[in-house]
């Protein structure tokens, strides 16, 4: 009974330890533009401002934006090869829908020259940046 009392509580640490971890840096800034990189760190998911919209491992340009009544949509455009950016392949011409609470940041500008949107493994949007938003 004490083997699995320990085995439970063992798995419910590693499990808080998982969900507290910051951002990820895989190594994805070391050919960074470095006004690009304190731009990157310096974002902000709009709503939850404590929350970083991550880095360029999970920046996808996005430039084919369109909205109507329904909400807004873009697809991606990016063709930079996800290797050196450690990240997973989206295909260009994927639809991402926008949520509104997603918009912004604007106050950083965006020195990318792309829409930018951040998106999670399971491709949730952290943040969606539009081009040269100030």
């Amino acid at each position: 009974m004490k083997l699995w009392l320990i085995l439970v509580l063992s798995a419910a640490c590693l499990i808080v330890a998982i969900t507290k971890l910051p951002a990820r840096d895989l190594g994805q800034w070391e050919d960074q533009d470095p006004e690009l990189r304190v731009w990157y760190e310096a974002l902000r998911q709009p709503d939850n401002p404590t929350v970083s919209c991550c880095g360029a491992a999970d920046a996808y340009w996005c430039d084919d934006v369109r909205s109507d009544d329904a909400g807004t949509r873009c697809k991606i455009t990016d063709t930079r090869d996800d290797t050196p950016l450690r990240r997973p392949h989206v295909d260009v011409g994927t639809e991402i829908v926008i949520p509104q609470r997603k918009f912004g940041p604007g106050k950083w500008g965006n020195p990318t020259g792309h829409t930018v949107v951040f998106l999670s493994y399971s491709r949730d949007v952290y943040c969606f940046v539009q081009q040269g938003g100030v």
